[in-house]
């Protein structure tokens, strides 16, 4: 039941799959805290505070790093890298951009559908 408080814990509950951490180089590299595993491919997951959130609305300063870190991602990984930020109600971590489970779910059916 804690590991379900956590982020990745409430991911892992609703895809139903295995959300395991990332490499310590993945998170200097490719900005990756979590990844899941699909047909020996991987999607990235960054975990993001709310209070963040404003960094990434700031494309001038994000974008072309993000842009390279996630391309470098995909040719290696296979997978997107999606993040999720979370927000704290009642003293608990909760997935603010709930919308985005799906969209890791797209990519999970995705990569289970093509070979790699």
């Amino acid at each position: 039941m804690r590991e379900i408080q956590t982020i990745y814990g409430q991911l892992q509950f609703i895809l139903g799959i295995d959300v395991k951490p990332a490499p310590d180089k993945w998170d200097r590299l490719y900005e990756v805290d979590f990844f899941i595993e699909v047909n020996g491919r991987c999607i990235g997951l960054q975990i993001r505070h709310l209070s963040s959130k404003r960094k990434f609305e700031n494309p001038d300063k994000w974008a072309e790093f993000m842009e390279t870190a996630y391309c470098k991602f995909k040719k290696k990984f296979g997978g997107l890298i999606f993040i999720v930020f979370f927000a704290m109600v009642e003293n608990k971590k909760v997935i603010y951009n709930l919308e985005i489970v799906e969209e890791i779910r797209k990519e999970i059916e995705r990569l289970k559908t093509h070979a790699s």
